[in-house]
């Protein structure tokens, strides 16, 4: 019996290994169609500095949100260093939404002094919920709900 299961675990890992080399070299095999539309993508940029920001600045904050916000956002993203974007978990109550873009907003106003600011408020499914709009100038925070 103990000789069974170390060949049939041999046999599967052998399995595993040659369909991981197959895939990974049939891969290449696939042809492109060349009359399709295809923009130019800098390679060098990976697919969470495009999502969590469009300069290194507004990159490094998105990362720094997602990790202290504990669980409380899923996903942020920072544009033209003055929009911040999250998308709050389905931990965070209703009532619990607005003291968090404030905290969002100062948190954001001291990473990027002497601006106007933005932050939206998205649910888990991606709907915007509340934006808040700083003012450099009155130092205060306006929220709007949006039109229904």
């Amino acid at each position: 019996m103990v000789l069974l299961q170390r060949v049939q675990k041999f046999v599967i890992a052998f399995l595993v290994v040659l369909m991981l080399t197959t895939t990974t070299a049939c891969s290449g095999l696939v042809q492109s169609d060349k009359t399709a539309y295809s923009p130019a993508i800098d390679r060098s940029i990976d697919y969470g500095q495009i999502a969590r920001g469009d300069s290194q600045v507004g990159q490094s904050f998105g990362d720094w949100v997602l990790q202290t916000a504990k669980g409380l956002v899923s996903d942020s993203f920072v544009r033209d260093n003055d929009k911040l974007g999250v998308v709050i978990s389905s931990q965070v109550r209703p009532n619990e939404v607005k003291p968090l873009a404030q905290s969002l907003v100062q948190g954001f106003r001291r990473n990027f002094p002497n601006k106007d600011l933005t932050v939206l408020m998205y649910a888990p499914d991606k709907k915007l919920i509340l934006t808040a709009k700083y003012t450099d100038q009155s130092k205060q925070v306006e929220y709007q709900l949006p039109a229904a």
